[in-house]
C-alpha cells in the first residue's frame, strides 16, 4: 500500500530539528506506525512474532544495544519494552547535539507509566484519523492557515466536488487509512464497526489493565454518540446509561477517562475571550469522537439513515469538521474550542493560534443556514467591539478589552463553492478545506 501524505508530516519534520526523539500518539489505526516508518532506516517492531522474544530479551537486559543500529530508529509498540523509554531519554541527555534519531509509536490501548518524563528530550505529537484533504475528498482549495496570514487571499469560486450523499458515506466510513486499501465500499464501513467492537470488548480493559464490563462500555459509547457534538451535561449522559445498567457515577467517569486515554472520545473546552479576564466563560464541554464513524457504529447507523434524519447528520457533520480542525491545529500549535453563552452568542468552533489570533467558526449542513449563521457571527464581533469601546471610554481607568476575531468563517456541507459575503464572512465548503 502506497504512503499517503499526511498533514502531520511537515510538522514532524520541523520537530525533529529541535528534538532527538518523537513519540507519536493517537487512536488505533490512524497511521502512526506507517508515518514513522517513512522516516526510519531501522524498524524494531515488538509485535513481530518471529523476533519478539529476541527483542524483548535485549530490551530487558541491554536496551542500549538497540541504539547501535542505523538511525533513525523506530520502536513500534515500545510499551511492550518500557525500558526503551528511559534508554532513549538518557541517550538524548548524553548527546544533546543530535536530532531526529528516534521515533516511538505504540498502541493507544496500552498505557505505560514511565519513571521519567520525556520533557525536553522526547517530543509528543498527536496524530488524528485522516482528514478529508488527506483522503483526497477535499480539493484543498481553501487553506485555513493562509486565511489567517494573507489578507489578499482570494477564495471566491473554489469549487467542492462533494455532495451531501457523499458525506453521508464518508462520515460513516471514517478517516481510517486502512479504508484506502479496500475497493469495496460496503467493506470499508466494516473498519469503523470493527474498531468500535474492539474498543468496548478488549481495549477498554487493556488500556490500564483494569477489567471492565464490555456492556457498560458499549452503553457509554452509545450514550456519547447520542450526544455527539452537543453540550449535554454529564448528568444527561449518566441518566442514559443508568436507565439500563446499575452503575455509579464514579464508575461511569472512570470508563470515560479510559475512553479518553484510548483517543476514542474527547471533550472540547469552552473558549475564554481574553486570557486575563477576571470573568471566565462558564460553559459545558462539547462531546465529540476522535472520529465520528466510531459514534455512528455505536448507534448502528449506516449512510442511508441520514436520508431520514438530517438533524443527526448535522451533529455527525460538526464532529467531522472538528476532527479535521483538530488535526490542522496540531500542526499549527493552535487550539480548537467552542463558545456558547446565555445571551445567545455562540460559535460551533473557535480556532485559536498560539499568538492569540482566532477564528469564530459556524458549522452548517445547508447553504440555507448561512444567512442566520453570518448574522450570529457578526453579532458576536459587534458585542466584542461594543465591550471594547465601553472598556476604553474611561481613559484614566480603562477596563479589560477583548481581541477581535481575525476571521469569521462558515464551514458548510453542501455549498458548491467558496465565497466571501459582503460583510467579509468566509463561506467554505468542507470539500475545499485544508490546513
Amino acid at each position: 500500500m502506497r504512503y499517503y501524505i499526511r498533514v502531520i508530516d511537515k510538522y514532524i519534520d520541523e520537530m525533529i530539528k529541535a528534538f532527538n526523539a518523537i513519540n507519536i500518539v493517537g487512536p488505533k489505526g490512524c497511521g502512526k506506525t506507517r508515518t514513522a516508518k517513512e522516516r526510519c532506516k531501522t524498524i524494531i517492531e515488538f509485535q513481530d512474532e518471529e523476533k519478539r522474544e529476541g527483542y524483548l530479551s535485549i530490551a530487558n537486559t541491554a536496551p542500549r544495544l538497540f541504539l547501535k543500529n542505523e538511525k533513525p530508529i523506530l520502536f513500534d509498540e515500545w510499551q511492550d519494552a518500557p525500558k526503551i523509554w528511559g534508554t532513549i531519554r538518557k541517550d538524548c541527555d548524553d548527546n544533546p547535539e543530535t536530532f531526529g534519531e528516534y521515533y516511538l509509536t505504540g498502541s493507544s490501548s496500552k498505557k505505560i507509566d514511565t519513571p521519567h518524563t520525556g520533557t525536553g528530550r522526547i517530543s509528543e505529537i498527536t496524530m488524528y484519523p485522516m482528514t478529508l484533504y488527506e483522503t483526497g475528498e477535499s480539493t484543498g482549495g481553501v487553506s485555513i492557515s493562509r486565511l489567517f496570514d494573507d489578507d489578499k487571499y482570494d477564495i471566491d469560486g473554489e469549487k467542492s466536488n462533494l455532495k451531501l450523499e457523499d458525506l453521508f458515506y464518508i462520515i460513516c466510513r471514517g478517516g481510517w487509512p486502512r479504508c484506502l486499501a479496500i475497493k469495496d465500499d460496503a467493506a470499508k464501513l466494516r473498519i469503523a464497526t470493527d474498531y468500535f467492537e474492539q474498543i468496548y470488548k478488549k481495549d477498554i480493559s487493556a488500556v490500564d489493565g483494569v477489567k471492565r464490563n464490555p456492556e457498560w462500555a458499549r452503553t457509554i459509547l452509545w450514550s456519547y454518540a447520542r450526544n455527539m457534538a452537543t453540550l449535554s451535561k454529564k448528568t444527561v449522559i449518566n441518566s442514559d446509561i443508568k436507565a439500563t445498567h446499575n452503575i455509579t457515577d464514579i464508575t461511569i467517569s472512570s470508563y470515560i477517562e479510559a475512553l479518553e486515554k484510548l483517543f476514542v472520545i474527547k471533550d472540547i473546552d469552552a473558549w475564554t475571550p481574553q486570557i486575563r479576564s477576571k470573568t471566565a466563560i462558564r460553559s459545558a464541554k462539547k462531546h465529540i469522537f476522535i472520529d465520528p464513524s466510531i459514534g455512528l457504529a455505536a448507534l448502528g447507523i449506516k449512510p442511508d439513515y441520514f436520508n431520514m434524519d438530517l438533524d443527526m447528520f448535522g451533529h455527525a457533520f460538526e464532529n467531522l469538521v472538528i476532527r479535521d480542525l483538530l488535526s490542522y491545529a496540531e500542526t499549527q500549535n493552535a487550539r480548537v474550542m467552542h463558545y456558547s453563552d446565555d445571551t445567545g452568542l455562540e460559535a460551533d468552533a473557535v480556532y485559536q493560534l498560539s499568538d492569540g489570533r482566532y477564528a469564530l467558526i459556524e458549522i452548517k449542513t445547508g447553504v440555507n443556514a448561512v444567512p442566520k449563521a453570518e448574522e450570529g457571527l457578526l453579532k458576536f464581533r459587534d458585542v466584542i467591539r461594543q465591550h471594547n469601546e465601553k472598556a476604553l471610554s474611561n481613559k484614566e481607568h480603562p477596563g479589560v478589552t477583548y481581541r477581535e476575531p481575525s476571521l469569521l468563517m462558515i464551514i458548510c456541507a453542501n455549498a458548491e463553492m467558496a465565497y466571501t459575503t459582503d460583510n467579509g464572512v468566509k463561506v467554505v465548503p468542507v470539500g475545499c478545506l485544508k490546513d
